[in-house]
């Protein structure tokens, strides 16, 4: 008994600063049982949408009055820090308007809007505990409660061969991607006899200090480990090779849910990788070094720059030929993963900033185009570039808007895409005159070739809306709902605000730098 009352009050401790996720767990809860109570209702959708709303604004509310002291919450399983804090910010807004652009839409049969609202919340709460999870369980766990959610949702168009098809590819490259790094989360616990990221790291460097023949003895094993746990963490953010899944997922799945899925699961996976390879994998060597020795011998940094290289590669290279939107924007999603990751691999405060950074950014920019999609199609029935011809002259304020979107995600200015890229580069060029920092130069060369190779499958998007004439020589106008506008009208000017006055980006990030460091 004695022994069991100091874990209580562990537990009720860390349950006060735990009330986001509780309110985003009963609001889940709750939607479920309002969508069987308004199942006959004649405002069921504004309904549901009113209460996933509030759900949300709860679990803000709660997250504004939270300190951002960094402390061990659950006897290590969760960390409370301004960096978790930072993405919980960040998957709030994109649930939000997820819920709006949804409520507006005509993708989900009114029916199911409600499990559609009760479902996304719980995707929320999962990538709250990722943000969160210092321990290789909570790793786990988040990243499956997140995970399995999404293969619901993906495919959640019933009678669509395309949903079906892409829900499938997903549950099964998920589930293979979950084994493999469930598998080498077991290699690191046999390695260290802990779960907990901290201790997994001083252990590691206990290791490393051994004798030679305990080194070597490890070294595979080690390797090992750490490729199968980024491999679980490079599905999440669709970094090749484990990207296979996105551009059928992107396209089969329901618009909105795109949205989602292309900004918050991956700014999650980035906040669980930093959390990973900052803590865990960092090695005894300070940011000004790296940890390019420090574990293994392999030069880890060098490793994901590799990753981030032929991600971007592939990701801009495979959009040239793509004529359906949502495959373009998937594969151009992928490329995005791959600038993402040159900040991961400079294992620097300043690269982690430009991760946060850009991801702030990006939410917005891809959401918004994304909402331009949705807005087409719903006019037309159709996906295909060819529908986009002309669409200056059919709805001018979604040709606008969309152009404004696009050229950010190039990253020219003085769109807010130019200060997420001008930050990642940044970050690398800090490196260059850094020991053994030759190496982030051609990793700047090629991201900056791979942003000139994006601009011209952007720019033929521009072109078919603004010089192009119309597919069909009767094309109506496009009307949308005035939500829709009103959307594309403040993402457009926070795209133009931000890319001019970058302070508010800059001092909110690098206040939200702090992690919690056992």
């Amino acid at each position: 008994m004695d022994s069991f009352l100091p874990l209580v009050d562990e537990n009720l401790r860390s349950a006060l600063w735990f009330r986001p996720e509780m309110a985003l767990t009963f609001g889940t809860l709750i939607l479920f049982v309002l969508d069987v109570v308004f199942r006959r209702s004649a405002a069921r959708v504004a309904l549901l949408s009113a209460a996933a709303l509030a759900v949300l604004a709860a679990a803000a509310g709660l997250l504004a009055i939270q300190p951002p002291d960094a402390q061990s919450l659950f006897n290590g399983m969760l960390a409370n820090d301004a960096f978790a804090i930072f993405f919980k910010w960040l998957f709030l807004a994109a649930g939000a308007l997820t819920v709006v652009i949804a409520a507006q839409g005509r993708d989900f049969p009114p029916e199911r809007i409600g499990q559609f609202f009760a479902l996304l919340m719980a995707i929320v709460l999962g990538m709250f505990m990722m943000a969160s999870a210092t321990d290789l369980l909570m790793v786990y766990l988040s990243l499956e409660l997140v995970s399995m959610v999404s293969y619901v949702l993906a495919g959640f168009r019933k009678g669509d061969r395309k949903a079906a098809e892409g829900s499938l590819k997903y549950v099964i490259y998920g589930g293979v991607a979950s084994g493999v790094m469930l598998f080498g989360m077991s290699y690191l616990y046999g390695l260290t006899g802990t779960t907990s990221l901290h201790a997994v790291g001083a252990q590691l460097q206990g290791i490393q200090a051994g004798s030679a023949v305990s080194v070597a003895a490890t070294r595979i094993a080690l390797v090992v480990s750490i490729v199968f746990v980024t491999a679980g963490v490079g599905y999440k953010v669709a970094a090749v090779p484990w990207h296979m899944w996105c551009p059928d997922v992107y396209e089969g799945a329901p618009t909105p849910f795109t949205a989602f899925l292309s900004v918050g699961p991956k700014a999650a996976g980035f906040a669980l990788a930093i959390r990973i390879f900052n803590t865990a994998l960092a090695g005894p060597a300070s940011p000004a070094t790296g940890f390019a020795v420090a574990l293994a011998g392999i030069p880890w940094p060098a490793v994901i720059g590799v990753v981030s290289a032929v991600t971007m590669t592939l990701g801009n290279f495979t959009a040239l030929g793509q004529t359906n939107l949502k495959r373009l924007l998937a594969y151009s999603s992928i490329a995005h993963a791959g600038y993402t990751l040159m900040g991961l691999s400079t294992v620097s405060d300043r690269g982690v900033q430009a991760v946060m950074i850009y991801m702030l950014v990006y939410l917005v920019m891809n959401v918004g185009a994304f909402l331009v999609v949705i807005l087409v199609a719903e006019a037309t029935g159709s996906e295909s570039i060819l529908d986009y011809r002309g669409l200056s002259r059919r709805h001018p304020v979604a040709a606008v808007a969309f152009a404004i979107f696009l050229f950010s995600l190039t990253g020219l200015p003085p769109f807010a895409g130019f200060a997420g890229k001008w930050y990642l580069f940044y970050a690398v060029f800090e490196r260059i005159d850094g020991p053994g920092g030759g190496w982030y130069a051609w990793l700047a060369l090629i991201g900056a070739l791979n942003t000139a190779v994006s601009l011209y499958y952007y720019v033929r998007v521009v072109r078919a809306m603004f010089i192009d004439a119309p597919y069909t020589a009767d094309a109506p106008a496009i009307r949308a709902r005035p939500g829709y506008q009103l959307l594309l009208g403040g993402f457009s000017l926070a795209i133009l605000v931000f890319g001019i006055w970058w302070t508010p980006m800059i001092r909110w990030t690098q206040a939200s730098l702090q992690l919690f460091r056992g």
